[in-house]
């Protein structure tokens, strides 16, 4: 399947292409929402306007418990499964296919009404114009992105493939965020034991103002505190990365804490395709959020944007009322909990640079324009095969607002196992605090968390 395939409402890529806010602060004058999606919705009326997004909790809103659905009553306008999803072929990514093809029996995709809830605060906005007014997108620079990009994604109106993914990468995600770490390598009967542990997540880069952390750490995307607590033989284990921006400037550093030894032991280097800890090696670092990291051992060529099935809106997946057992199932995940709907994505193809190494020859990513988080991604061994796909089911946190995964999912297609990443649903809920101290991401600071 091409990925410049026409949109099934008739218009080009030409005719969605965002427009450029020349010389205005406020992208309502023109066709483009705020982080520089179409704000329009399609010919064809399943893709509606966007009109500011999700902000407001409903009337059940727990703070104390998971997110809510704001939309319960919502029931699948259609289900796509293996013997008629030629009839949705256009609106199918080749993962999705194959997903479909590989369990005929019992996997099926749900699709329900598209309700663009992507929503941010004003000031993340601003911070995006801003990057919008400085950051000339056709003009490559020697200086370093985080010198002259802040708050949110840099490129609002890309030019290339390379801008799309750190638009993934910066976008903005909130200050700091708290939540239950629950992940699940699940074997082709279904069977799996689920790793719990705390995570607890920095972004400096994303500050208001520039603070004492963001100061300290200028150059930092991320920061990243995991403590595991089951199963027994790994509980106490703890680990600290500070993830950079620019990887020329500042390599990425990792601290582990080892209860056999009691201290804090820096780690080599780890980053790429190594594979990552505690996965069963069913995903890599860079896959971290089905992309995280440096970008320079690919090419990444901009296919342009289409109109796709991704998983949004995923708020049964989040709930406190089903369980782990309710969300995981031979093959793949409990399709009756998944959420698709019909969304405009950016498509960026990857391909592995001459003389560089990688276990991946070849990845395609999709990204949901209204908030820049890649929602699927296929990725390709050495041969040229297709190897691996993974999803975001993601949601509105209506309460700050931000859009993030709940659960991230990795298939492996040649030996039919998954990784499930987000299983928290038994667990304590996502936490946004608005602040964060550089001495809780240091290496003393990991080890105060494990005393």
């Amino acid at each position: 399947m091409s990925a410049l395939l026409s949109l099934s409402s008739g218009q080009s890529l030409a005719e969605i292409a965002p427009v450029h806010p020349a010389d205005t602060k406020d992208s309502t004058a023109n066709h483009s929402t705020p982080p520089g999606a179409q704000r329009s919705g399609n010919a064809a009326g399943t893709i509606p306007a966007w009109t500011g997004g999700l902000t407001t909790p409903p009337p059940n809103y727990d703070p104390d418990r998971h997110e809510v659905d704001p939309f319960p009553t919502d029931t699948p306008l259609y289900q796509i499964n293996a013997e008629n999803l030629q009839d949705y072929a256009t609106v199918l990514s080749p993962g999705q296919k194959a997903l479909l093809k590989a369990y005929p029996e019992t996997w099926h995709l749900n699709v329900y009404q598209t309700r663009r809830t992507a929503a941010f605060p004003e000031w993340v906005y601003e911070g995006i114009q801003r990057n919008a007014r400085v950051i000339d997108p056709s003009t490559p620079s020697p200086e370093p992105l985080y010198r002259r990009a802040r708050i949110g994604s840099p490129f609002p109106f890309p030019v290339n493939g390379e801008q799309v993914m750190w638009n993934h990468n910066l976008r903005w995600r909130g200050l700091r965020v708290q939540r239950a770490l629950a992940r699940a390598p699940v074997a082709p009967s279904g069977r799996y034991g689920l790793i719990t542990g705390e995570l607890d997540v920095a972004f400096p880069y994303g500050t208001r103002e520039v603070t004492a952390f963001s100061r300290k750490h200028p150059n930092m995307m991320l920061g990243v505190v995991s403590k595991l607590t089951s199963p027994s033989l790994l509980a106490n284990n703890a680990a600290l990365v500070l993830e950079p921006i620019d990887h020329r400037d500042t390599q990425r550093k990792i601290w582990v804490y080892l209860p056999s030894v009691k201290r804090v032991l820096r780690r080599p280097f780890e980053g790429y395709d190594f594979p990552a800890r505690n996965t069963d090696s069913l995903r890599t670092v860079d896959d971290f959020e089905l992309f995280n990291g440096a970008t320079d051992k690919f090419n990444w060529e901009l296919k342009g944007k289409r109109e796709l099935l991704i998983p949004y809106n995923s708020y049964r997946l989040h709930s406190a009322d089903v369980t782990a057992r309710d969300v995981i199932r031979a093959g793949h995940i409990n399709p009756d909990l998944a959420r698709y709907e019909l969304h405009r994505v950016w498509v960026v193809e990857a391909t592995l640079k001459p003389g560089e190494s990688h276990v991946y020859s070849r990845r395609v990513f999709y990204l949901d324009e209204d908030s820049w988080q890649i929602a699927l991604s296929e990725s390709y061994d050495e041969a040229g095969d297709l190897w691996r796909v993974a999803e975001a089911h993601a949601l509105s946190f209506y309460t700050v607002p931000v859009l993030l995964s709940t659960l991230n999912v990795f298939h492996d297609l040649k030996n039919g196992r998954y990784l499930a990443e987000g299983v928290d649903n038994e667990l304590q809920p996502f936490r946004f605090l608005n602040a964060a101290d550089a001495r809780e991401f240091s290496p003393n600071g990991l080890l105060y968390r494990v005393r």
